[in-house]
């Protein structure tokens, strides 16, 4: 049996609760008109925003879309400030529960793990599954086809319902969820705070079978991205399947076709932005492209040490050099531009 959820409906829609939630949302958010026009009425906002909650009166708006680059063209929807304040609210009493559900070795999104840990944590399956570079290292790599447009509401809601048994968050929960579709009872808005923890929550189900079901020993997700690593490459051939139905069956999802492949660490895997082989990692084309284009057209100090922390990571001599330049260079353009 699931473990039970702790927290009661009246924790989460508390106006101590929302408050808390508030002073976490707001911070970098000041500047914002929409923002700066919540805060005018900020108690007045909160307490209505309570009372409707605790009345089962609230009713979650509509979202503002616009596209961005980051690094391919993706579609972001964008709720209104309150309720985003909401999602906050949800988000404090939920994430610390699920967060202890999941295995170790899912990263995207979760307190202490993010893209850095990822790489690092294949790094060490390689070695061991290589037995320190001595044997091949065979990883199988996919990919879930459009991952938050067909995640499924019904199949979310009752996974919930297997962790939390009072009705109302679970009224609470389905009105995030309904808020938004790509299809009719389908998908998740990139860019809400609550959608990334659901898509944890709906792709732990995976995870566990994975782990329990497959017995992986060697397993990393990453958001959508996720890899298998072992001797064999046979063994990885015939997980394809039972992976693939699983995903299907249970969650409505596929795997992108075009992007699930076996190959060796020895002739490099692209992962979560670089490429790793047994003993060494550069960075990927594409992300490098991307860095020297914002660096030249945006020539921050804080952009600049950003990528040079990242650049630590890797074998990034060269890159390391042009991107002194190129920062140099706009630096001293922008420079002279203002005179």
């Amino acid at each position: 049996m699931k473990i039970k959820f702790g927290h009661s409906f009246e924790e989460i829609v508390s106006v101590e609760n929302i408050l808390y939630a508030w002073r976490e949302f707001v911070k970098g958010k000041k500047d914002k008109k929409d923002v700066q026009d919540f805060t005018f009425s900020l108690l007045n906002n909160i307490l209505v925003l309570h009372r409707d909650l605790k009345s089962f009166k609230y009713n979650h708006g509509g979202y503002e879309a616009f596209n961005i680059n980051d690094p391919k063209p993706r579609n972001i929807h964008k709720p209104t400030v309150r309720d985003r304040l909401l999602h906050h609210a949800i988000y404090r009493k939920l994430y610390q529960f699920f967060d202890k559900t999941f295995i170790a070795d899912s990263f995207s999104c979760r307190v202490g793990k993010a893209n850095l840990k990822a790489i690092n944590r294949f790094r060490l399956f390689a070695y061991r599954v290589s037995k320190n570079h001595t044997r091949t290292c065979w990883i199988l790599k996919c990919d879930v086809k459009r991952f938050f447009e067909n995640i499924n509401h019904e199949i979310l809601v009752d996974i919930l319902k297997e962790y939390i048994f009072d009705k109302n968050i679970i009224w609470l929960l389905e009105e995030v969820i309904i808020s938004f579709s790509s299809k009719p009872n389908t998908g998740l808005p990139l860019g809400n705070l609550t959608s990334q923890l659901l898509v944890n929550i709906y792709m732990n189900e995976f995870d566990q079978f994975v782990k329990h079901k497959l017995k992986v020993k060697y397993y990393i997700r990453y958001a959508d991205d996720f890899v298998i690593l072992s001797e064999s490459k046979n063994w990885l051939e015939n997980l394809i399947n039972p992976i693939r139905e699983f995903l299907r069956e249970k969650l409505k999802l596929e795997l992108h076709p075009d992007k699930v492949f076996i190959k060796t660490l020895a002739s490099g895997l692209d992962f979560l932005g670089w490429i790793n082989f047994p003993d060494h990692r550069i960075l990927r084309t594409a992300t490098k492209r991307r860095m020297m284009r914002k660096i030249k057209f945006n020539p921050r100090l804080e952009t600049f040490n950003s990528y040079t922390g990242l650049l630590k990571h890797g074998n990034t001599e060269k890159i390391k050099k042009e991107l002194v330049k190129n920062y140099l260079l706009a630096d001293e353009e922008n420079k002279i531009s203002e005179l």
